[in-house]
């Protein structure tokens, strides 16, 4: 591996680190060898995130169309002077990582700029853009270069993806709201949201959430710890969730202690 490689990954090891202390304590728990891709693909995906949602004093349509065409530009020619993008170029590389994967999670970025409510069909290719295929890349990673293996995992990889994200909406209904004018779930109005309109989305995550563990069972050994590391965690986060009226989901953000993270992961860290 070459130096300007070693930076970079060390880059987006960094970057994750600093962004996420739950998605970094999962990644411990991988196979080493699956580390350097992984943390490329959080580096990556958190960038885009990043110009959709945090930089309001820029131009955020232009930033993520140049993001995007410095993405693709990286991949076709193996190289990329921002070193975020050039540890993604070569975990796509290595990895076989399809070019619809990355059209799809783009064009659910440039969703956020402009959308603020979405329509059952919307919604679904919204969550499928922005966390299905991120599993789907890590996916790709896991199998190591074996299609059969990755095809009879990919729909239950999705569903935990989705699990996931649609927590994320729950866990964020407000601020999501309030300073992004976003409201994900269809046909849902955040002025009125009922305890029974909570109860229906909690069920349709929990139908995620059992194929996503089926398949968790199923994975590679060099992932099956992390994966379920992180599905313990939302799990914890759900559970919390689900505790309370919706009218408490519209006046704080639920969160997952510190604590109660460290404890779930090391419980599985001493789990054969």
């Amino acid at each position: 591996m070459d130096l300007y490689l070693q930076v970079s990954l060390a880059s987006s090891k960094l970057l994750t680190k600093a962004y996420s202390t739950s998605f970094s304590l999962g990644i411990r728990t991988l196979d080493e060898k699956v580390h350097d891709p992984i943390y490329a693909i959080y580096g990556f995906v958190r960038l885009a995130d990043e110009i959709v949602d945090t930089f309001h004093d820029q131009d955020k349509a232009a930033l993520l169309q140049r993001f995007r065409e410095d993405t693709y530009r990286a991949i076709e020619e193996r190289i990329s002077l921002n070193p975020i993008l050039h540890s993604f170029q070569w975990a796509v590389n290595k990895f076989g990582m399809e070019r619809e994967l990355i059209d799809a999670f783009l064009y659910s970025m440039e969703l956020d700029l402009t959308k603020r409510d979405y329509n059952p069909e919307e919604y679904k290719q919204y969550i499928y853009g922005s966390a299905e295929v991120v599993g789907l890349m890590c996916l790709r990673v896991f199998c190591e270069g074996d299609t059969a293996e990755y095809e009879s995992l990919k729909a239950d990889a999705c569903a935990l993806g989705s699990a996931f994200q649609k927590i994320n909406f729950l866990r964020d209904i407000r601020s999501d709201y309030d300073e992004r004018g976003r409201v994900y779930f269809p046909g849902v109005d955040f002025t009125t949201f009922t305890d029974a309109e909570k109860k229906e989305i909690e069920a349709d995550i929990q139908l995620d959430f059992d194929a996503g563990l089926r398949g968790i069972h199923r994975l590679p050994t060099v992932a099956r710890k992390g994966c379920l590391l992180a599905y313990e965690y939302y799990i914890r986060l759900f559970e919390k969730i689900k505790d309370l009226p919706a009218s408490r989901i519209k006046e704080e953000r639920i969160r997952v202690a510190d604590w109660e993270k460290m404890f779930i992961y090391f419980q599985l860290a001493i789990r054969k």
